[in-house]
């Protein structure tokens, strides 16, 4: 009895795509349901952080504003330089890294010091999010059951991942842009069997969290939607948003890795980079408060709204009351947009710990907000339109951008907002807003950091790019012609001459018969003696495939995989297995050199 429900359960893993490897079901619940407790830990100590930082500098005069963020800034660069340097800047990279480098080995102390170095900067009010360390932590609690069951290489790439959507799930109540997040940006892999595990670590996380905390509400639930009619007429305003966000995004990335490469090319010691980032950052909100003052848009009393996640801010920006004063309101939108850049690049660029998730929602809230204050004021806004519309759009475009991820950047949007009458102009901006930063910048802000280290990513699959490219995209090598009745001598001859590796070998007519190839030579000099009584059709090989210029790469790949061979034959007709004219050789590493400028240009 059990061995026959245990063979139904292996014919059904084996649908799913599961061969052996069903068991990492399992393995996803539980690193789920860890990365769930380890979630729920970080951000209560996050919070505690911002609750009590918050409280005292209400008590302080504004000019002792700097003190708590070089505080938390100095015990952050500690905490990184002495015991974690991969928990240094915003993680995913560092992640990404691991997956496709270190066979997906993080090593598990990286959890915990990046809990305790994010939860530090950002608490402290340094300009982060927590997205990032949740990544990373829950990539790291999924690599290191991995390493503890000895996992193999290709598994424990899924467990990592499994691992950093069950972070996202959790941390933001968002367990489809969890999976999708992973399988975009980090893993680029949609295969049922990567998607199954994922998936069900989503699910688990979202579940044990929900449970926990007793409530299931969206983060920022805050937006009227149900009073929101898209309008054709509004297709000009949301394409000038999706530009304008695609915009922010460049800049937002570029200014964040000059201002990393100006903090890590300083002679400061790395332990002092993230204290003289946050001693900035505090002047910075010294200025802000001085020239804005304690009103309600700048969303605290006497915090900048630009410390921290700014959450509380996005969440007032959102809310279409907000928009009441115009002409003030698009002074402080507009103040608080630059000054969150720059904040974030003090704050990151200078080593701190956080994430870039939260900064792009912030600088797409307040880009989308000031543009619809704008149109507001030229009367270009719909009867019952807000702006507050506009800043929920721009949150989903300028994370688009900045991630090259449109389809996570669109699903987290809805499900923080749980807002669907504004689905089809967040979908239409970040679309456009991906194009024009693709158009500007190849790189992510993601990926970017890993081709500064020497690292190449395409943005799909491997076998996706490979498909799409036809035989003849690859240059060929010009062949030369021997016939099968020519001894093998001769072709020793044009060896030592012209320095010539590979054959083709055809009958009288000259139709493809077969190829002698260096290995097949390098056989026959064994044994010299019997050279000059060999024939070449008594070494060639007839069992080679040949290659058509109408078949795509993905084809011909698996064609010289099969066979330990330097280059294969290309013929006039389009079946391989029919006699035909050689047009010339195409070779391996011609293939490989083809492929990877197809991946430069993807990525």
């Amino acid at each position: 009895m059990i061995h026959r429900y245990k063979a139904r359960l292996q014919r059904f893993a084996t649908r799913l795509g599961f061969s052996r490897d069903w068991h990492l079901i399992a393995l996803a619940a539980g690193i789920g349901s860890i990365t769930a407790f380890g979630a729920l830990g970080f951000m209560w100590l996050l919070r505690w952080g911002e609750r009590s930082a918050i409280h005292l500098q209400q008590s302080w005069s504004v000019w002792l504003l700097p003190l708590l963020p070089v505080f938390g800034a100095l015990l952050t660069g500690v905490l990184v330089h002495l015991f974690a340097r991969e928990a240094k800047g915003h993680g995913v990279p560092e992640v990404i890294d691991a997956v496709y480098r270190k066979k997906g080995v993080i090593r598990p102390r990286v959890a915990l010091v990046k809990s305790l170095a994010s939860a530090c900067t950002i608490g402290s009010g340094g300009s982060a999010g927590a997205e990032g360390p949740i990544i990373q932590i829950g990539s790291a609690i999924g690599s290191g059951v991995a390493q503890l069951l000895r996992i193999s290489r290709e598994n424990t790439s899924t467990l990592v991942g499994c691992g950093a959507a069950a972070g996202i799930a959790s941390v933001f109540n968002a367990p489809i842009a969890g999976v999708f997040f992973v399988l975009e940006a980090i893993l680029r892999d949609f295969s049922v069997r990567t998607f199954t595990p994922i998936v069900i670590a989503s699910v688990f996380s979202t579940a044990v969290t929900q449970a926990f905390l007793g409530q299931n509400q969206a983060l920022f639930a805050v937006l009227e939607g149900e009073h929101y009619l898209f309008t054709i007429t509004e297709l000009p305003s949301y394409l000038l948003l999706g530009l304008l966000c695609g915009l922010v995004a460049v800049g937002f990335i570029r200014a964040l890795y000059a201002a990393e490469d100006i903090f890590d090319n300083s002679k400061i010691h790395p332990i002092i980079r993230p204290v003289v980032g946050a001693a900035l950052l505090g002047g910075l909100g010294i200025v802000f408060l001085k020239i804005v003052g304690n009103t309600e848009a700048s969303g605290a009393e006497s915090v900048p709204p630009f410390f921290g996640n700014g959450y509380e801010t996005i969440r007032v920006i959102l809310r279409p009351e907000s928009f009441g004063v115009v002409h003030v309101s698009l002074i402080v939108v507009l103040l608080m947009f630059f000054c969150k850049a720059i904040a974030t690049c003090l704050t990151l660029g200078s080593g701190g710990s956080g994430g870039v998730f939260a900064p792009s929602l912030f600088l797409g809230a307040t880009a989308g907000g000031a543009l619809g204050m704008a149109l507001d004021q030229l009367g270009l806004l719909p009867e019952g339109g807000s702006p507050a519309t506009y800043a929920l759009v721009g949150m989903a475009a300028v994370v688009a951008g900045s991630t090259h991820a449109p389809l996570t950047a669109i699903l987290i949007v809805f499900e923080i907002t749980r807002d669907v009458y504004v689905l089809l102009p967040i979908m239409l901006a970040a679309v456009i807003s991906v194009v024009v930063a693709q158009l500007l910048l190849r790189d992510s802000i993601y990926t970017l950091k890993l081709r500064r280290r020497g690292m190449l990513l395409g943005t799909a699959a491997d076998l996706t790019i490979l498909r799409r490219i036809p035989a003849d995209a690859v240059p060929l090598v010009p062949h030369t012609t021997v016939l099968p009745t020519d001894p093998v001598s001769h072709l020793l001859e044009l060896n030592q001459t012209y320095s010539i590796v590979d054959f083709v070998v055809a009958d009288d007519a000259g139709r493809y018969v077969g190829m002698v190839t260096g290995h097949d030579i390098r056989t026959a000099l064994l044994e010299r003696e019997a050279i000059p009584l060999l024939l070449v059709e008594e070494i060639m090989r007839a069992d080679l495939p040949t290659i058509s210029l109408d078949e795509s790469l993905d084809t011909v790949l698996d064609k010289f995989s099969r066979f330990d061979v330097s280059s294969l034959a290309v013929l006039t007709t389009s079946e391989g297995s029919v006699k035909g004219n050689v047009l010339g050789l195409m070779t391996r590493s011609r293939l490989l050199r083809r492929y990877q400028k197809a991946l430069s240009e993807d990525s």
